[in-house]
């Protein structure tokens, strides 16, 4: 199976081909529409199920201000944060029927300090509102409470029809050039395979490589941005399917890029090699030198794959 050249990389790298949804888990009954919940200091330690779907918004709301937000595999969600609250809309390197355990621990270090959330990929619906409270509240309070919740719940939909927009136009070459990403300079690539080496201790090996960089004409901070991505084709030696789960391209000085999307034409099965990609943008002063390409996967228990030699034309 060749590498994909750079007009294949268009159609699936640059602009997040959705990942298939794989074998299917079981999943709880989803509550639609507004779902309320009382916290309570004597409440059990126990993580909240809320449904999730790749592409849809859940809306998350407090009556307190929130101090921190940890969402492991952050990379694989939209997440839009204020105050009081936060909305959500996974991405499709997301699969059916996996969970994602998110603690919210709230400013003002009041009983309950935090509450868990246990994230579920569900197979087509999503939680659209949760209103989460820690005390009983007067009807005058419900009240205010409600009328700052539908503010904030049309400023989240306000922000989901934005990504949305962003989401669905035109693919191709046209979208890039929509998006402002392919000016006259184009797509620069190199050929890696001979440069990238798997570490032996490594259930996948790098069979293929192929690096891309593309001006995208944004200046942050007096910098120059540019995009860069890495098209592998992987071998698994091991015993058990391997699925991208999320990667970091970690820098020449020990600095960890996070990727902005991976992509996965499949699960891999043992024995057997498929294309995978990973697309990360950075300053143009930082994407020189040679690069280590991190991954690691969904399954459970499921190790780091390191890839050393990776370079940017």
């Amino acid at each position: 199976m060749p590498v994909l050249s750079s007009a294949a990389l268009l159609r699936f790298v640059l602009l997040a081909a959705p990942v298939e949804d794989f074998a299917p888990s079981a999943s709880p009954a989803c509550e639609m529409g507004t779902r309320l919940l009382e916290l309570t200091a004597d409440m059990p330690d126990e993580a909240l199920a809320v449904c999730i779907h790749p592409g849809l918004s859940t809306s998350i709301l407090f009556d307190a201000k929130l101090g921190r937000v940890e969402l492991p595999g952050r990379e694989r969600f939209r997440v839009m944060e204020n105050e009081t609250g936060l909305a959500i809309v996974p991405t499709w390197a997301l699969s059916q029927g996996e969970r994602v355990l998110m603690t919210v621990t709230f400013e003002d270090g009041a009983a309950p300090a935090s509450v868990r959330f246990l994230l579920v990929v569900h197979a087509s619906e999503a939680a659209r509102q949760v209103v989460v409270t820690r005390q009983p509240r007067s009807l005058e309070s419900l009240r205010e409470g409600e009328q700052r919740a539908r503010a904030e719940a049309r400023q989240c939909r306000e922000d989901k029809a934005r990504l949305e927009t962003e989401c669905s136009g035109p693919r191709g070459v046209l979208g890039l050039l929509a998006q402002g990403l392919l000016d006259e300079g184009g797509i620069a690539d190199k050929n890696i395979t001979k440069n990238v080496i798997s570490r032996p201790d490594n259930t996948l090996k790098s069979v293929k490589g192929r690096s891309y960089r593309l001006d995208t004409g944004r200046v942050e901070g007096e910098r120059e941005v540019v995009r860069l991505a890495v098209a592998q084709q992987l071998r698994n030696h091991g015993s058990t399917p391997w699925t991208p789960g999320g990667a970091v391209l970690i820098g020449p000085k020990g600095e960890e890029w996070k990727v902005l999307r991976v992509w996965s034409q499949e699960p891999i099965a043992p024995g057997n090699q498929r294309n995978v990609g990973v697309e990360v943008e950075m300053p143009e002063d930082a994407a020189r030198g040679t690069f280590t390409l991190k991954w690691w996967g969904q399954e459970a228990g499921s190790g780091s794959e390191h890839f050393d030699g990776v370079t940017f034309p």
